[in-house]
């Protein structure tokens, strides 16, 4: 049976500090693995995305594969063919295949009838793999994470969900911020809170995202911004949070929404490695969830 990531919880805590360790290294050596030399892994997007396909795209380049870009007009997909028979033909082409959603239904059936890994590369609920590239900036600051704090300000959403189940296998305590209405579910292990300010009280990291996603219904945006507008990251909220402490933002960003820009291009943030972390880590995910050429 091929081993997916969905959620971001199929790993173990120590599978989760190899695939970080892992990434680090391979960050340090961009082109030191070919551990997909000679394989194909296809990459489905129902939505625009820059740096998930890029990061893909540049990471399976650099591991010696073939990354196979797909979107829906492009298939049969889109003339009604199941999912399920997708899931099939691909499997037969593809060493794995990443898929970024706006169903959980259709990761969950393209999940179930592959052959080979699916990898979430963005779904309603889950972002694990942006979660791993948190992780893994979080290691490159700070060393070993086991006992760091980091403070999510803003929408409860995909990103936050992430955050608290792939935070807690590495040990790091996540609190997410946000009004009533907004509220990540109590499910996901976070501790909850609407006061942004107690939140970063003491944090290692502060943590935001943009205040109206893709997907989000455009004629409540004024609303969400208004809910939102006292859980923006600027310096005061910094200036709360421990020595040391940086902002992170999964991107895009709105400079003046969610993120004031002196935070957003300071010098107390780490973005932009974050950005650049994603190819890193999904390469160490991908090496450890494809399996090699026998």
């Amino acid at each position: 049976m091929p081993r997916h990531f969905l959620t971001g919880t199929e790993l173990t805590g120590d599978e989760l500090a190899a695939v970080l360790d892992r990434a680090l290294a391979l960050k340090a050596d961009p082109l030191g693995s070919r551990a997909l030399a000679g394989r194909t892994i296809a990459l489905v997007f129902e939505h625009p995305s820059t740096r998930t396909r890029v990061s893909f795209e540049a990471g399976i380049v650099e591991l010696g594969g073939h990354p196979l870009v797909l979107r829906p007009n492009e298939l049969q997909l889109s003339r009604g063919e199941s999912i399920r028979d997708t899931a099939q033909v691909l499997s037969r082409h593809a060493a794995a295949i990443g898929l970024r959603t706006g169903s959980e239904r259709t990761l969950a059936e393209l999940a179930e009838h592959a052959t080979v890994p699916v990898v979430n590369m963005l779904s309603p609920d889950h972002h694990p793999c942006q979660a791993l590239a948190d992780l893994m900036t979080m290691r490159e600051a700070f060393g070993a994470i086991a006992g760091r704090r980091l403070a999510y300000v803003g929408d409860g959403n995909n990103v936050a969900r992430s955050l608290a189940l792939v935070g807690a296998l590495a040990g790091v305590a996540v609190t997410v911020a946000a009004p009533d209405g907004y509220q990540l579910d109590a499910g996901a292990g976070a501790h909850l809170t609407d006061d942004p300010a107690s939140a970063a009280t003491g944090a290692d990291v502060l943590y935001t995202d943009v205040w109206v996603s893709m997907g989000d219904d455009e004629a409540t945006a004024d609303a969400r911004r208004a809910a939102l507008a006292p859980y923006r990251l600027d310096d005061a909220l910094l200036d709360r949070a421990a020595p040391g402490a940086f902002a992170l933002h999964c991107l895009p960003a709105h400079p003046g929404e969610e993120i004031t820009a002196e935070v957003l291009y300071g010098k107390r943030q780490r973005i932009w490695d974050q950005a650049e972390n994603r190819r890193h880590a999904q390469k160490a995910l991908l090496e450890s969830l494809v399996p090699p050429v026998e």
